[in-house]
């Protein structure tokens, strides 16, 4: 009886051994959140993608080209103009080596360095216009040690894109990547020539993403070391994709400081297939002057948030006008797109084609308002008028009083020349009204939303303000229009 029970115990006892087991292994050994997260490794990303890495150097004729700051380096004086620092050799510097002999008057002498990245196999190259620019010679450099003289395509200053061609086949080209997946957060990897340092490898994350730096770019933020000669250089994914184009830095001191800025890739892509195909990048244009919607601004109009871009004032004869904008419209959207901020208008203006029929959506007074315009080729800026002349004295009435302002009516002649049905003119701007900037030859045209025509008007107008808030008022102060929120007096 006893050995029964034993044999029962035993059996007892593996059976529970057995089960513990089972569920160990069915159960995870931490929890998720508290799993160690490893640092990439980015050898397979170096070896797939560092051949398609090249280096650029450029040559110029030394009769073209002005003595070097103290006999500087090249490459340092690169960095010197590319980042903004102030050359050495100045007051209170420290004194630079001895000046190098003058190069004879027909030879090429170095002028810079730089970055770029093979396209397709039979040879284009995409790299920055900064690192081409002025160029006599482009020489560029495989990681094969192959050199070839490069043909430049074509270039673009506003988003400091090129495209060169070397005549060869059989390249490794990149992969281009899908900006719209990256991540803030997500590691990234650059490959370029820093200080002529080939195939220099340098990683990080990316900081931010559409950080609003340039004219018509959207630039990515990253922490990824960049210094001179890595300018052109890719920008890599954790999939080996080319994602940016790196292009600049900020630093106070001349040195990398952890913020560096990449073109995206999507919008270098359009650039480099115009200039692919007509050797320049034609833009759209409307003809508009425009600033950002302040919250206050936004508030005061009815407009909620601060949103969409203020336009100031309107070319005579450019598409705009002819579409009915008007200064003081605020373009919140271009084609059905929102416009979060006023840059996002030069950019999406710019992106289209000339010549194509789009759709401004503008709030004016209180409500919104389809236009359709007519997209013009980006031109030269014009220059703005002057104000208005000085012809009437000032003149003083209940409202203008309790907003600090003297104001007259506008003669015949200058509601020509600032091609306006009415508004009234500043004499004078006092109180109120001058710690608002307005001035003496501003024209108002609209009060809290209220367009008006006349002085008769204007105190229609301000009689109707609630005297206890601000009151927002839309003026002209040459061909540029603006808001101003005035606190009347008590």
């Amino acid at each position: 009886m006893l050995q029964v029970d034993l044999k029962k115990m035993r059996s007892f006892a593996l059976a529970g051994m057995m089960a513990v087991a089972a569920s160990a292994t069915l159960l995870p050994a931490q929890p998720v959140w508290a799993q160690t997260r490893t640092l990439p490794d980015f050898t397979d990303l170096v070896e797939q993608v560092g051949p398609s890495v090249v280096n650029i150097r450029t040559l110029e004729k030394a009769s073209a080209k002005a003595d070097g700051a103290n006999g500087m380096d090249e490459e340092m004086l690169e960095f010197f103009r590319r980042f903004g620092v102030p050359i050495p050799g100045q007051p209170n510097q420290p004194r630079q080596a001895p000046r190098p002999p003058r190069a004879d008057p027909d030879e090429e002498t170095p002028r810079g360095v730089g970055s770029g990245f093979i396209l397709s196999t039979d040879g284009l190259i995409m790299t920055n216009a900064h690192v081409v620019e002025g160029a006599d010679e482009v020489i560029v450099t495989l990681t094969d040690k192959r050199e070839f003289k490069a043909k430049i395509i074509g270039s673009d200053k506003r988003t400091d894109v090129a495209v060169v061609r070397i005549e060869a086949t059989g390249l490794p080209a990149v992969k281009l990547g899908d900006v719209g997946r990256l991540k803030v957060g997500e590691w990234v990897m650059a490959i370029g020539s820093p200080f002529g340092l080939e195939n220099t490898v340098t990683a990080g994350i990316v900081s931010a993403k559409q950080r609003d730096t340039g004219d018509y770019l959207p630039f990515i933020q990253t922490d990824v070391a960049i210094n001179p000669g890595n300018s052109g250089g890719p920008l890599i994914n954790m999939r080996g994709e080319v994602v940016g184009i790196n292009s600049q830095i900020y630093s106070r001191s001349g040195g990398f400081m952890g913020i560096s800025f990449a073109i995206p890739i999507d919008e270098a892509t359009r650039v480099s297939e115009q200039l692919r195909t007509t050797g320049r990048v034609s833009r759209g244009r409307i003809g508009v002057q425009i600033d950002q919607v302040t919250k206050d601004v936004a508030e005061s109009i009815g407009l909620g948030k601060p949103q969409g871009a203020l336009v100031r004032g309107v070319e005579a004869g450019s598409p705009a006008e002819k579409a009915g904008v008007e200064a003081g419209d605020i373009v919140v959207k271009f084609d059905g797109k929102e416009i979060a901020k006023f840059s996002d208008l030069p950019r999406m203006v710019g992106n289209t084609k000339p010549g194509t029929r789009s759709v401004l959506t503008v709030f004016r007074r209180g409500s919104t308002k389809d236009l359709t315009v007519v997209i013009a080729e980006i031109e030269a800026d014009k220059p703005v008028k002057k104000a208005v002349d000085k012809e009437d004295k000032p003149k003083a009435s209940p409202g203008g009083q309790l907003l600090g302002l003297a104001i007259s009516d506008l003669t015949d002649a200058q509601k020509k020349e600032l091609k306006l049905k009415g508004g009234v003119r500043v004499d004078a701007a006092t109180d109120g009204a001058a710690r608002a900037g307005v001035r003496e030859g501003d024209v108002i045209v609209a009060i809290a939303n209220t367009e008006i025509a006349s002085v008769r008007d204007f105190e229609a107008a301000v009689a109707k303000t609630d005297k206890t808030k601000p009151v927002n008022i839309l003026f002209r102060r040459g061909e540029w229009a603006s808001y101003a929120l005035i606190r009347p007096s008590r």
